[in-house]
């Protein structure tokens, strides 16, 4: 079944369009929603949440538009709200945002790109959870500035200024790790684009 068909049965009541949607975009809501609340229980239940909200909530959507955006935008709202009311801590076995698995890669290499990316993920920690979505958003899901500014509904002039603010940020943030790492690991997150 198409997402199409999904969605039309969902709008007539039928759950199990709903377990179409649930089985294409769990995995990619469970990736932002944990990028930005930094805990994966935590994640997990927001994207549980908004996938009920789905259900609750199918006549508000627009069929003649993608459902991705639509949805991936209640996910991160979510994801925000609940990180600004936890005060949870994310576990370190699942705080990463990067696995390595290069296999050329030596043990040595390992520790060290795993020990960067821990004060990356530190660093993003320590940032707002909307500066924080708005880095996921761009750097770990590839979204443009048009991009982000469809799904949190804004200018794309506004998601620059949010982007700018969050990489200067994070570069303080990544300057004050021991060694600093905004000059030679967040490479992105160093140079503002235009």
């Amino acid at each position: 079944m198409d997402e199409r068909e999904a969605i039309s049965r969902l709008r007539r009541g039928d759950i199990g369009g709903l377990e179409v949607l649930v089985r294409r975009y769990q995995n990619d809501a469970t990736r932002i929603a944990q990028a930005i609340t930094r805990d994966r229980a935590l994640a997990e239940d927001v994207v549980q949440g908004a996938f009920v909200r789905v259900y609750e909530r199918i006549e508000q959507f627009d069929p003649d538009r993608p459902f991705a955006p639509w949805f991936f935008r209640i996910v991160s709202n979510d994801a925000i709200k609940a990180a600004q009311s936890s005060t949870r801590q994310a576990s370190s076995d699942n705080g990463s945002l990067a696995r390595i698995e290069d296999p050329a890669l030596s043990p040595e290499e390992i520790v060290i790109i795993m020990e960067q990316v821990d004060s990356i993920s530190d660093a993003l920690q320590r940032l707002s959870p909307a500066q924080r979505s708005v880095i996921v958003f761009r750097y770990y899901l590839g979204f443009n500035d048009r991009e982000i500014a469809q799904r949190f509904r804004g200018a794309p002039g506004t998601i620059r200024v949010h982007l700018h603010a969050a990489r200067r940020r994070l570069r303080q943030l990544l300057n004050q790790s021991d060694p600093p790492l905004a000059s030679t690991v967040a490479q992105p997150f160093g140079k503002d684009e235009g």
